[in-house]
């Protein structure tokens, strides 16, 4: 298969690597742009623990002094990528939810005790889930500070509109429901609804597939989980239905 990654660059490489092992092409699309944000001032104390619910929250921590401080503390990890990067920045203790916000919260009632101090989530601009008034609701203290926003792509590039305008694409992932609202506008933009129609849309979520919905009936397959390695299931499903090449 021939496909489209609409991820953010410093997201792709996994799903690049992982495609070429398949046999697949892939064409890298970016439709957001991560821009870091300063953490500024952080009273540390009586923190128990930090929260991110992506990598991106954690890559925000690279240049900051408060990185040294805040990664003693026991990192709440929304799933095994973000538990990863979590590592990779020095976290000794990592705690690995299932893979989507909901899990993590009831992963943390579950483990963590209210009274022992106040949790630190890392945050982006554009929040799927209130994660901060649930576990208010459970009694917990929270800190939240937004330390990366995501820009849309203003534009899809000539390269990429003329592969989606002549056919020459199976597919498109799209990994958040922030990408597929951008791709859908972008589409309309440049004039190439039309042309969705003859695509399959991989989706990560069933909230990412409700983003597709102003393309009309569009060809959409939805992850069994939230994850990568469910995304890549459905493309191994897609691969089998096509026709021969030749």
């Amino acid at each position: 298969m021939r496909l489209l990654i609409t991820r953010p660059e410093a997201d792709a490489s996994r799903l690049m690597a992982a495609l070429a092992e398949r046999g697949h092409q892939a064409m890298l699309a970016p439709l957001l742009r991560v821009a870091f944000l300063p953490l500024g001032e952080l009273d540390l104390t009586g923190l128990q623990a930090v929260i991110a619910t992506s990598r991106n929250a954690l890559r925000a921590l690279k240049s900051q002094p408060l990185l040294a401080h805040v990664r003693r503390l026991p990192l709440f990890a929304v799933g095994s990528a973000t538990a990863a990067e979590g590592r990779a920045l020095g976290f000794a203790v990592v705690l690995t939810g299932a893979g989507t916000a909901a899990e993590l919260v009831t992963h943390i009632v579950a483990v963590a005790d209210p009274a022992a101090g106040v949790l630190l989530q890392l945050a982006g601009d554009a929040q799927a889930r209130d994660l901060k008034g649930e576990l208010e609701a459970h009694g917990f203290r929270i800190t939240r500070r937004v330390v990366y926003r995501m820009h849309a792509a203003a534009a899809l590039s000539a390269d990429t509109v003329e592969e989606l305008a002549t056919g020459s694409v199976d597919g498109v992932i799209l990994m958040s429901p922030r990408t597929a609202a951008t791709y859908a506008s972008l589409l309309h933009r440049h004039g190439l609804v039309g042309a969705a129609r003859r695509l399959l849309h991989l989706c990560v979520s069933a909230a990412t597939a409700e983003r597709l919905a102003q393309l009309g009936a569009v060809p959409i397959a939805v992850a069994a989980r939230p994850c990568l390695q469910e995304v890549l299931a459905l493309i191994d499903a897609a691969a089998t239905r096509l026709p021969p090449a030749g």
